[in-house]
C-alpha cells in the first residue's frame, strides 16, 4: 500500500495489513488534529491581546528581545520536528502551545496597525474559507496529492519575493505577494486535510503514537489558518 508523506518532516508513519489500525478512526484521529488547531489559534489570539495592552510588550520589542519573540516560534517548531520520537505526548502538546503562545507575541503589532472590526471581519473571512476548504479536503474523491509540489513551489516563491519586496517597498508586489499566499494558503488547507486524513487511516500504535502525529498535524493547519489570515488581513484590512 502507498505510503502518506511525512507531516513536515516527521517520522513516516506505518501501515498494517489492511492499512487501518483495528480500534483506530479517521473521524477521532481528525477531531484530535482540529481540537489542538483551535486550541493553539485561542492561544495565540489572547496571547496577542496581551501583548497588545501590555507595556512591558512594548519594552520588549525596543531591545533584543523582539528577536526573541520573532524566532522563538521557529525554534520550538524545531524542537516538535526533531524530538518527535523522544518526546512524550505530554512534552509535545506543552512546546505547541508555547510554540503558539510565541506566535500570538510576536504579531501582537497587528492591533496598533489594524482596527478591531477589521481583524474580527478577516478573522471571520478566514474562518469560513478554512471550513469550506477543509471539508472539501476531507471529502473529496479527487487525490490532491500532485497539488502539494505546485503549492511548494509557489511558497518557496512568495518568500523569496518577500524578501526581494523588502528591500524594494514596492505597494503593487505586496499586493500580488498577498494575494498568491491567499490562494496557496487556501489551496494547502485542502491538500493537508485530506493528507491527514490518509495518515488517519494509517496509523499504527507502535510506530508513534496517534496523539503526536494529530499534534504535528495541527500544527500544520495552524500555520495554514495563520498565514491565510494574515495574507488576507494585508489584501482587506483596514489600518487605524
Amino acid at each position: 500500500m502507498e505510503q502518506p508523506p511525512k507531516i513536515f518532516g516527521g517520522a513516516q508513519p506505518q501501515f498494517n495489513d489492511s492499512g487501518v489500525l483495528e480500534g483506530t478512526s479517521v473521524s477521532s484521529f481528525m477531531s484530535t488534529v482540529f481540537t489542538w488547531m483551535v486550541a493553539g489559534l485561542a492561544v495565540t489570539a489572547a496571547a496577542a491581546y496581551y501583548a497588545a495592552v501590555s507595556e512591558l510588550y512594548l519594552t520588549v520589542m525596543q531591545g533584543m528581545g523582539r528577536w526573541v519573540l520573532l524566532l522563538a516560534p521557529f525554534a520550538f517548531l524545531m524542537v516538535m520536528n526533531f524530538g518527535l520520537q523522544r518526546l512524550s505526548v505530554t512534552s509535545l502538546a506543552l512546546i505547541f502551545l508555547a510554540f503558539a503562545g510565541t506566535m500570538g507575541l510576536s504579531l501582537g503589532g497587528i492591533f496598533y496597525v489594524y482596527s478591531m472590526g477589521s481583524l474580527t471581519q478577516v478573522f471571520l473571512i478566514t474562518a469560513a474559507t478554512f471550513a469550506i476548504m477543509a471539508i472539501a479536503g476531507y471529502t473529496t474523491k479527487v487525490d490532491l496529492s500532485r497539488m502539494g509540489s505546485l503549492l511548494f513551489m509557489g511558497l518557496i516563491g512568495i518568500i523569496l519575493a518577500s524578501l526581494v519586496n523588502w528591500w524594494m517597498k514596492s505597494s503593487m508586489l505586496d499586493f500580488v505577494i498577498s494575494a498568491v499566499g491567499v490562494l496557496i494558503f487556501t489551496g494547502l488547507v485542502a491538500y493537508d486535510t485530506q493528507r491527514l486524513k490518509r495518515i488517519a487511516a494509517g496509523v499504527e500504535y507502535g510506530a508513534v503514537a496517534p496523539t503526536k502525529l494529530a499534534l504535528l498535524g495541527a500544527t500544520s493547519l495552524y500555520l495554514d489558518f495563520l498565514n491565510l489570515f494574515l495574507f488576507l488581513l494585508r489584501l482587506l484590512g483596514r489600518r487605524d
